[in-house]
């Protein structure tokens, strides 16, 4: 009789090679997921690289910008193109730095955008620069003219000045015999220098210079009396005021109006101070029109 073999039993390579596809499958996976990742995460590296390159190029156009804004004002040109690309610029540079791949790719397309519009201006400029040369030319020619004719009519006009200046010197009223005389309560007068005692007014007397230049027209003749300290004696209850001197309201003691006939007139100013002058010596100035015409010395004891 034939002996029979025992049947095999193939179950555990079964398993094993089912085990073995599964970890090959996962291995697979594993790896695929990596790639993708590393994919992915290089492509997120790219667009920052591409955001950050493209911010740059943004920060110095808008540089470029204010610049060309600053060239085209001075040459007179129009700057409302550049400065509405500035604006969008500014508002580009203020977002946030979180952008998608389609948002940094318009923003790509808006800096070569820019970049063209500098380019356009940079020609814009060269053509204002030519114009304004031409311009500065021909201004430079009229102003040359106009130097000329300006410096002419400055001739012209100092001339008249010194001219109307010198007229108005020569024109100027003089006193001469100029006497201050001191007259006591009863009338006598008495030459300087006085006593408080024997002083109960004083007297000044003067004429006026004959002066051919000077027209015959209506004056106001005005004295001041001047202690030693520089100060001017006035009681504004007698008729004392104020005039204009250099520039400043100056105090007069007594105030005549008269018609100057170019006579020699004679003019005589009568002044009671009311009180007893200080010792020392005085000066009696003579004004008109806001300058000094003579004046006359004297003396209190």
């Amino acid at each position: 009789m034939s002996e029979v073999s025992p049947k095999k039993n193939n179950k555990p390579s079964i398993i094993i090679a089912l085990l073995s596809i599964v970890v090959i499958v996962q291995a697979i996976k594993i790896y695929t997921d990596s790639q993708k990742k590393e994919q992915l995460q290089n492509t997120i590296t790219i667009a920052k690289d591409e955001l950050s390159f493209t911010l740059t190029r943004l920060d110095s156009i808008k540089i470029e910008l204010d610049q060309k804004i600053t060239q085209i004002q001075k040459l007179g040109g129009d700057v409302s193109e550049l400065q509405k690309a500035k604006t969008e610029v500014e508002a580009q540079l203020r977002r946030s730095t979180a952008r998608s791949s389609k948002e940094i790719a318009q923003l790509k397309d808006k800096v070569e955008g820019y970049t063209e519009l500098l380019k356009t201006k940079d020609e814009e400029i060269e053509k204002l620069k030519s114009v304004n040369k031409e311009l500065f030319s021909e201004n430079k020619t009229l102003k040359t003219k106009q130097n000329k004719l300006s410096d002419s009519i400055t001739t012209l006009a100092k001339n008249k000045n010194e001219l109307a200046n010198k007229v108005a010197i020569a024109s100027q009223l003089r006193i001469e015999n100029a006497k201050v005389t001191g007259i006591n309560s009863k009338g006598k007068e008495r030459e300087s220098p006085f006593k408080n005692k024997q002083l109960s007014k004083l007297k000044v007397e003067f004429n006026l210079a004959e002066n051919k230049v000077a027209p015959i027209e209506g004056k106001k003749i005005l004295i001041r009396i001047i202690d030693e300290n520089k100060q001017v004696i006035f009681d504004v209850a007698k008729g004392s005021g104020t005039f204009t001197l250099n520039g400043k309201d100056e105090f007069y003691t007594a105030m005549q109006e008269i018609l100057f006939d170019n006579t020699k007139q004679k003019m005589t100013f009568f002044y009671e101070k009311g009180s007893e002058y200080a010792s020392g010596n005085y000066t009696i100035e003579v004004y008109t029109e806001n300058y000094k015409m003579g004046s006359a010395p004297f003396a209190i004891k």
